[in-house]
């Protein structure tokens, strides 16, 4: 990226502020880079584990499947979801909150007795589920910004930040080279006035 600038002192201030200003944004940058980088993993390790107990309750259950032939379909549905907003390093992820269902009503001495049962596992399940699902979409977010974050710091890091200390650096030595000029074209002038001052007075 080639950082615009003039030789000149307006051009000069303008570069040191915006030096300063990403010297001073690099460390928060990493600490938030980092901080997102923890808890990419974290939600990782939370979704799998809820997917692995979710396998697991599957599989604990799988003496009932003839049972299931008789459960009423429809008897139970889930109704609405309340989720949250969690910042984590500034980045706003998903939450399960409550998860609301709606119960048709069954005569429970007509019913097998397991049907009670039934709903807690079904509620059990579908919990472990939903769950899997909200951290794996918070992993997804969180991977998203991490990425974003480590391209800025690479591009402060590797681009910009050398990019207008090499500007600033230009500046310098241009408007040292202009000072010495001047200088030097100065004194040549009050030579040349000095010798013809001596070549009037002989």
């Amino acid at each position: 990226m080639a950082i615009k600038f003039q030789y000149n002192k307006t051009s000069l201030t303008n570069l040191g502020k915006q030096l300063k200003v990403r010297k001073n944004a690099l460390p928060t940058l990493k600490n938030k880079e980092s901080a997102l980088r923890v808890s990419v993993i974290a939600a990782k390790n939370d979704a799998e584990r809820l997917a692995a107990e979710l396998e697991e309750a599957l599989r604990s259950y799988d003496y009932l499947a003839a049972l299931w032939n008789e459960f009423e379909p429809g008897l139970i549905t889930i109704t609405d979801v309340d989720m949250a907003t969690v910042k984590v390093a500034g980045v706003k992820t998903p939450k399960v909150n409550e998860i609301h269902y709606e119960l048709k009503p069954f005569n429970a001495f007509v019913k097998p007795a397991w049907y009670a049962d039934g709903v807690r596992i079904l509620k059990d399940l579908t919990r472990l589920g939903i769950e899997s699902e909200v951290y794996e979409e918070k992993r997804r977010i969180l991977e998203f910004n991490r990425k974003k974050t480590t391209q800025k710091v690479n591009l402060y890091e590797k681009v910009q930040i050398p990019g207008y200390q090499e500007a600033i650096r230009k500046i310098k030595r241009y408007m040292e080279d202009e000072e010495n000029l001047s200088k030097a074209s100065s004194k040549i002038v009050k030579t040349r006035h000095a010798e013809e001052e001596e070549e009037e007075q002989a």
